[in-house]
């Protein structure tokens, strides 16, 4: 399944399933990740610390916390990856598949007045290029933060 395709289902959060609603440190939103992403996304040395448990996303980006469950929490020193919605400094990465930056999308405004990345990206999306549970550390598609990212910049650069 394309990751960046909707499902017909609702999220599992809005189903219900597991014990945990937030984030253990911040209380704040968040959202399963596979297996698969933790191993891609944990540095190493750390991969024997996962276990089978079930582990969530933060989503929060004042939270250090990245993977979390009932008995474990990874942090952004934990992870190979710069994790974009958790940085506040240049280089801020917004797509892991296509290699987009915060720095790509405000040159673009800066210079044209708009930015065609979030057309590039859905483009390259539909031709099925996307990986994003192999390389978002969020395990989830980066169009929603792109867009906010675009809207942001779009409002500043005013």
């Amino acid at each position: 399944m394309n990751c960046c395709v909707e499902p017909n289902l609702p999220p599992v959060e809005l189903q219900g399933a597991g014990p945990r609603r937030t984030c253990v440190s911040c209380q704040g939103p968040r959202h399963s990740v596979t297996l698969k992403t933790m191993l891609l996304m944990l540095k190493p040395e750390l991969l024997g610390q996962v276990g089978e448990q079930q582990y969530r996303f933060c989503a929060s980006p004042e939270c250090p916390v990245v993977y979390f469950s009932q008995e474990r929490r990874f942090t952004t020193d934990d992870v190979r990856v710069r994790v974009g919605i958790k940085e506040t400094a240049d280089p801020i990465p917004l797509c892991y598949c296509f290699g987009f930056y915060e720095q790509d999308v405000r040159a673009e405004i800066e210079n044209q007045g708009h930015t065609t990345i979030p057309q590039r990206i859905s483009a390259l999306i539909r031709d099925r290029m996307c990986a994003c549970e192999e390389r978002n550390p969020s395990g989830a598609c980066c169009l929603g933060e792109v867009a906010r990212a675009v809207r942001r910049l779009t409002k500043e650069a005013k």
